[in-house]
C-alpha cells in the first residue's frame, strides 16, 4: 500500500520540514494542505464513512486485532522513530510503542464486545407486547486532532476507537510529530483497514479550522492546549465535541508516607517525557513536618537525572520538542525566581534540553504556579493541614489527575472524594495511567472521556429497536 493513499489531496503549498529535536536536523520534508483542499478532503472521508459502516463488527475486530500484532513485529522501528522525530528517551519511546499495542489490541476487543443491550419495554405499563434492544451506531465522520507529546499512543486512542465503531477518521496529526501518526495508518492499512477510512491531513491551524466548522464531520475529538480547544468550540457548531485539554497536576504528600518511594515515584512523574506529560506532577504538596526531608531527597534525585541524547539508553531526559518549547520554560522559571522562588536542582538549558528542574517558595500569583508548565519543572511546597492541602491542590480552574501519598486508608478515601480531579492516584504519581480507565478531565475544558471502551461510547450513538408482537 502506498503512503500516498492514505493522504488528502494536497495543493500546491509550501513543505513541512519534520526536525529531529535533539540535533535540529531536516528529517522530512512533507506536503501541506490548505484551506483548499478541505472539499475534496470531505469528498473522501463521506466515502471513507460509508466503507466503514459497512464493514461488520468481527471485520473491524480482525483489521484492528492484526494491526495490534504488526504494530507489536515493528515495535523497535516505531520506537525508534518517536525518538528521532519527538524526542523521547528510546527507553521511554519503547515503552509507549508497548501502550499503543494495547491500544489497539483493547480497540479489537471493543469492536466486538460493546454491542448495546436488550431494554425490558415489558417492564413497563402498556408495554406488555413490546420487546427490543438498543445497538451502538457510528457518528460518521470522526476529526481527530492529535499532540506531539504521546506521538503514537495518543492516535491510536483516538484512530482505535474510531474505527471499532464504524466510523471514518480525518486525522490531523501534530506538525511536530507527523510521521508517527503516519507510520500508524500504514500499520493500520497493513492490516487490511480499507484506506479511505482515513484521511490524514497535514496543515496549519487554518486547515484546522475550517475543517470544524465542516457540517458533516460528526464529532472533534481534540487533545492540546486551551487556546486551541477554546476555538474549536467558537467554530465547531452542533456537533459532539471530546477534548483534553491539559493539566496542573497536584501531588499531596503526608507525613504519614513512605517517603523514599513517595520521592521516587514523584520524580519519575514530573519528569518523564521530558515533563511534556498532561498529567505529570506540577506541584507536590508535602506536610510541614516532613517536608525539609522530602526535599532534600528529591532535590538530591532530581540532580542526579541524566539529561541529553535521547538515543542513549542511559539518559533518563531528553530534548523537549523545540528549542523555543525550553526557551519557554526557562523564562517561566526565571519570572518565579524574579518573584522570590528557589532553585533546587537543574534550571539549565542547552539547545533544546532543559534539565529537570526543583523549586520552592513559588509565589500563587506566579505562571509557574497558576498555568500549565508542560515542562520538566516542578515546584514543592509545604502545608499544615488537610483542609489546606486539598484546598490548594483544587485552587488551579482546571484539572486532568492527582495524587496523594499515605498510610492511613481512612485519609487516602477521604482525600480521593475531596480532591477536584478527573482520576486520583493513591500512592502514586499523578501520571499513573492504563490505557483501558477513562480518561479525562475535571472543572473548567473538561468534555469526554478517553479510554478505549469510554471513548468507543462517545464516538458512537444508541439506536433502539422496539418490536410490537
Amino acid at each position: 500500500m502506498s503512503v500516498a493513499t492514505m493522504d488528502a489531496p494536497v495543493t500546491q503549498t509550501p513543505p513541512l520540514e519534520v526536525l529531529d529535536p535533539y540535533t535540529g536536523e531536516v528529517i522530512a520534508r512533507l506536503a501541506q494542505n490548505s484551506v483548499d483542499d478541505v472539499d475534496a478532503i470531505m469528498t473522501r472521508a463521506r466515502l471513507g464513512s460509508s466503507l466503514s459502516r459497512g464493514l461488520s463488527r468481527f471485520e473491524r475486530h480482525r483489521i484492528l486485532d492484526r494491526a495490534a500484532r504488526i504494530l507489536d513485529g515493528r515495535a523497535e522501528e516505531a520506537a525508534t522513530l518517536i525518538v528521532r522525530e519527538a524526542g523521547k528517551t528510546i527507553t521511554q519511546a519503547r515503552k509507549e510503542v508497548r501502550r499503543a499495542v494495547t491500544t489497539i489490541s483493547l480497540s479489537a476487543e471493543t469492536a466486538r464486545a460493546y454491542d448495546g443491550e436488550v431494554i425490558p419495554f415489558d417492564a413497563y405499563e402498556g408495554s406488555a407486547n413490546r420487546r427490543g434492544w438498543f445497538t451502538r451506531e457510528p457518528l460518521g465522520v470522526i476529526l481527530a486532532i492529535t499532540p506531539y507529546n504521546d506521538a503514537l499512543n495518543l492516535v491510536a486512542h483516538k484512530l482505535g476507537p474510531a474505527i471499532a465503531g464504524g466510523n471514518a477518521v480525518i486525522l490531523k496529526p501534530s506538525q511536530f510529530t507527523p510521521l508517527t501518526a503516519r507510520f500508524l495508518v500504514e500499520v493500520l492499512l497493513e492490516a487490511g483497514l480499507p484506506d479511505e477510512i482515513i484521511t490524514t491531513v497535514h496543515g496549519d491551524r487554518h486547515v484546522a479550522q475550517a475543517l470544524v466548522g465542516v457540517r458533516d464531520i460528526r464529532m472533534v475529538s481534540f487533545t492540546g492546549g486551551f487556546a486551541t480547544g477554546e476555538a474549536i468550540a467558537r467554530t465547531a457548531g452542533l456537533k459532539k465535541l471530546a477534548m483534553e485539554l491539559g493539566g496542573n497536576a497536584p501531588v499531596l504528600v503526608f507525613a504519614d508516607a513512605d517517603i523514599p518511594a513517595a520521592v521516587d515515584a514523584c520524580v519519575s512523574g514530573a519528569f518523564w517525557a521530558a515533563g511534556q506529560n498532561c498529567v505529570g506532577a506540577q506541584r507536590i504538596l508535602i506536610e510541614r513536618s516532613v517536608y525539609d526531608e522530602f526535599r532534600d531527597r528529591f532535590a538530591a534525585r532530581t540532580s542526579t537525572l541524566r539529561a541529553g541524547d535521547p538515543r542513549d539508553p542511559a539518559t533518563e531526559v531528553g530534548p523537549m520538542i523545540s528549542e523555543a518549547a525550553a526557551i519557554r520554560a526557562e523564562r517561566v522559571v526565571d519570572d518565579a525566581v524574579r518573584s522570590g522562588a528557589r532553585v533546587l536542582a537543574g534550571h539549565r538549558r542547552e539547545g533544546s534540553v532543559y534539565w529537570p528542574t526543583a523549586v520552592e517558595n513559588v509565589s500563587l500569583s506566579c505562571e509557574l504556579w497558576s498555568e500549565e508548565a508542560f515542562a520538566p519543572v516542578v515546584i514543592l511546597a509545604p502545608f499544615d493541614s488537610e483542609a489546606e492541602a486539598v484546598a490548594e491542590a483544587n485552587s488551579i480552574d482546571y484539572a486532568l489527575h492527582a495524587g496523594a501519598f499515605t498510610s492511613d486508608l481512612s485519609r487516602a478515601l477521604r482525600v480521593a472524594e475531596a480532591l477536584d480531579a478527573g482520576g486520583v492516584m493513591i500512592n502514586d504519581s499523578s501520571d499513573y495511567r492504563i490505557d483501558s480507565m477513562p480518561f479525562g478531565g475535571s472543572k473548567y475544558g473538561s468534555m469526554g472521556r478517553e479510554g478505549v471502551r469510554f471513548a468507543y461510547e462517545e464516538m458512537t450513538q444508541p439506536k433502539v429497536t422496539c418490536l410490537t408482537t
